[in-house]
């Protein structure tokens, strides 16, 4: 599988990234069936897995963890990717009245130590900043994602969820790029394509991250957008024997920004086949059908 270099780096991800949000939701979450999943992974060239503290009510990452810790040599076949700030309402940290962001260093190198720990390993590919903190110190924030770089404790840093101006409040005050920005971007949320957000990454080299890339199943559901895209769906689905989900990938990876899709799914079955995506084929006029179905009107 296509690798993509992530910003100004010489960090590489896989073209699919596996999420592993919802890792926790699963029947089993047995070291020997994560591996699994991770393993189906692998074998289609994703490599590359994308976590954060919070997910799973901050369960995730040590299943995850607790299923490659014992295969050294997987390390470094793999990149782990985490996230931190949201402070969330949870039996873990009973002393909390509110749901908040923090991206204090104190916050941030806690969470970094805690990540590495939950995974298993002593260094993170790539590390975000997972919602932009109205309360942010970007001095201080900039400080700690630079120190967290020259320690090695992470290889490169990036964001989630940002706008231009949050991003760039944080690079005015580092050293180093940052090189991704993780937003939701799928073909019934289209926003980051005409706010600016897509543009602005690829005028400042980030690599745009794609989350809920099927729109957290909404496209699967009955719905009027839904309905203007399900004999467009039908016709790409019987000419190239494919489904809906791997044209809603195919839609962001035609993209010529490289937009990289984070996948999520606990299912065997659906994980073996996440790459048959990168073989359907999207040129530019299917890519605006799509569009415009999704929209429910032609572009202007």
């Amino acid at each position: 599988m296509k690798k993509i270099t992530m910003g100004q780096s010489e960090i590489e991800l896989s073209r699919l990234v596996y999420g592993a949000w919802r890792l926790d939701d699963a029947e089993d979450t047995s070291s020997a069936h994560v591996r699994e999943k991770i393993d189906l992974c692998l074998a289609q060239g994703i490599t590359s897995f994308d976590h954060a503290d919070i997910y799973g009510d901050y369960r995730c990452e040590a299943i995850f963890g607790n299923a490659i810790k014992n295969d050294t040599a997987l390390r470094e076949k793999i990149q782990l990717i985490s996230k931190c700030d949201i402070a969330l309402l949870s039996e873990k940290f009973p002393q909390r009245r509110v749901k908040f962001y923090d991206t204090s260093a104190h916050y941030i190198q806690t969470s970094v130590e805690q990540s590495l720990t939950n995974l298993a390993t002593d260094y993170l590919d790539l590390l975000l900043i997972h919602r932009p903190d109205p309360f942010m110190d970007a001095k201080e924030t900039a400080s700690t994602l630079d120190s967290l770089i020259d320690s090695g404790k992470v290889r490169g840093v990036g964001v989630s969820n940002f706008t231009p101006w949050d991003w760039k409040l944080i690079q005015k005050h580092m050293k180093h790029p940052l090189l991704t920005n993780q937003i939701e971007m799928s073909l019934l949320n289209r926003q980051g394509f005409v706010d600016g957000s897509l543009s602005a990454m690829q005028t400042d080299d980030i690599t745009p991250m794609a989350w809920s890339p099927l729109a957290g199943g909404e496209l699967f559901k009955n719905s009027a957008a839904t309905e203007r895209l399900a004999p467009i769906f039908k016709r790409i689905c019987d000419a190239q024997n494919t489904s809906i989900d791997h044209i809603a990938l195919a839609w962001l990876l035609a993209h010529p920004a490289n937009i990289l899709p984070v996948v999520g799914t606990n299912n065997p079955e659906r994980i073996k086949h996440l790459s048959d995506a990168l073989n359907v084929e999207i040129d530019r006029e299917t890519w605006f059908e799509l569009w415009t179905a999704a929209e429910g009107q032609e572009v202007p």
